[in-house]
Parts: structure tokens; C-alpha cells; sequence
């Protein structure tokens, strides 16, 4: 347990750690109050996970762990609403991608533990990949809770905070990428005969199962996919095809692309 949690914001993303952090038995629900400026959206999200619905201060006076899930030009009006009432020690942990720790850290008590999250959207299926930045004051203590806080919607990794950036530009706008790569998969199916919904379910499931056989092996991926091409096959003849269309160049440069402008976003916060 991680003792008591609020979420402001119970949208896409907080309503997504919401019914993580309860499914998974990190917080019980009795523990767990959400706040959000559409009541009828905290109304559902307590509806659905037995949690309690709250005021913005009143989350933040009673809560050890206050996750700020409002839209980066929403941040600072929330963390108005909260600073007041926050309790000693409590911990503040944004999710709104673009906004510094130090905007965060100036708009709280002094010596408040401040930490960044920058989830992606396969939380919402508690397959997400969320990097974690600390701020001044948050102690080794803040940041393991905030590990078993996100660890119920993913895979929790703990970087310095310049590097978000990147972050974002990798794991936060990656899915789209990805379901990009889904689509024109499914397309060459398609183009080789398959039917449209079967090229999309072998797609998909073909993508899941690398990144698994990634994860889980341990292999590095030049590995795996030399594993699957065999000499004069078809795989190295598609291979071929792809080096030619300067895929791997393609994903690095939308990575380095997305990665830049979030750091100018992070400059007009």
C-alpha cells in the first residue's frame, strides 16, 4: 500500500491509474479520492472503482500522494486549488507532459516533494511505459511509491529530467508509430490477399508477440530478427525492402522529431 492517493483529473489518463492502483491492490479504495472540474466524470470513475469522490482541497488535505492528471495549460490553476491544503509531506506527481518540475516546485508549499511522469496511452490497457524524473525534494521514499503507484498501469522506468524529452518523443508519442506500423502491415496483407481483418488481427498480434519475445528474452532485437531470417528467405528479402525505404532512419528521425518539440513546448511553460 501506498497510503492515501487523490487524483486530480480523471480523464483518459487519470481515470486509467485510477482503476489501475485499485485493481491491482496498490491503494484500497476507501483510500482513493478524485477531484475533477466535470463532476459527472468523477462521479463515473467513483462509480466504477468504489473510490470517493472529492473536492480539489479537500483531495490534496487528505492524500499522501496527489497525482496532478489535468492538461499542461490546466497545471497551474490546479496546483492553486491544492497548494493550499496539501499535508506535510504529501508528494505531488504530474502527468501533464511539457511542464517542468520547476513550474511545478514554484506553485507549491517550499520543500514540497515534486515528481514528473510521462506516461503513454497503453496504460489504459495497463500495458503503459511511463519514465519518472525527481524533483528537489523528493526522497528515495517518494520515488519508490510512485514506482507502485504506475506499475499498476506499466512499465515503470526512472530517468533525470532533461532527458523527458526523449521520453516523449520514444515511449509517449511512440503508439502512434506503432499503430502506423500496424496499419501499413496490415495494408501489405491486404495487398498480398488477405482479408482486411485478418491482415489486422495477424498485424497486431505480430507486433505484440515481438515486443514480448524483446522483453522477455532479454535479446537484444538484431538478434531476434536474425533469428527469423534465413539465408536467401523471404524475411531478408523484406528487410531489404525496408533498408531501401530508409525505415530505421525514419523511426529514428519521428523519435529526434517528437523529442525536439517537447522541449519547445517545455520553454513556452
Amino acid at each position: 500500500m501506498v497510503g492515501r492517493v487523490a487524483c486530480i483529473g480523471v480523464g483518459a489518463m487519470g481515470g486509467a491509474l485510477v482503476g489501475g492502483i485499485v485493481q491491482a491492490g496498490v491503494a484500497d479504495p476507501s483510500d482513493v479520492f478524485v477531484a475533477d472540474v466535470d463532476e459527472a466524470r468523477a462521479r463515473q470513475a467513483a462509480a466504477r472503482y468504489g473510490v470517493q469522490v472529492v473536492g480539489h482541497q479537500e483531495a490534496a488535505a487528505q492524500a499522501d500522494v496527489v497525482v496532478i492528471a489535468v492538461k499542461p495549460g490546466d497545471v497551474p490553476a490546479a496546483l492553486q486549488q491544492i497548494a493550499p491544503g496539501l499535508r506535510p509531506g504529501a508528494c505531488v506527481i504530474s502527468v501533464a507532459a511539457g511542464v517542468p518540475l520547476a513550474v511545478i516546485e514554484a506553485r507549491l508549499p517550499a520543500g514540497t516533494p515534486a515528481i514528473r511522469a510521462m506516461p503513454n496511452t497503453p496504460c489504459l490497457v495497463r500495458q503503459g511505459a511511463i519514465a519518472l524524473a525527481a524533483g528537489t525534494h523528493a526522497a528515495e521514499a517518494h520515488m519508490e511509491k510512485a514506482r507502485r503507484l504506475f506499475g499498476a498501469v506499466g512499465l515503470v522506468v526512472t530517468v533525470p529530467e532533461p532527458l523527458l524529452d526523449a521520453v516523449t518523443g520514444l515511449s509517449g508519442s511512440g503508439p502512434a508509430y506503432v499503430y502506423m506500423f500496424i496499419e501499413a502491415l496490415a495494408d501489405g496483407g491486404v495487398l498480398a490477399g488477405l482479408p482486411r481483418d485478418v491482415a489486422l488481427q495477424l498485424a497486431a498480434q505480430t507486433v505484440l508477440g515481438a515486443a514480448r519475445m524483446v522483453l522477455e528474452t532479454g535479446r537484444h532485437p538484431g538478434e531476434l530478427k536474425d533469428m527469423v531470417t534465413s539465408p536467401a528467405g523471404t524475411t531478408i528479402a523484406g528487410v531489404k525492402a525496408l533498408e531501401e525505404h530508409a525505415f530505421r532512419a525514419a523511426c529514428i528521425r519521428a523519435v529526434e522529431a517528437a523529442a525536439a518539440r517537447s522541449r519547445e513546448l517545455g520553454r513556452t511553460s
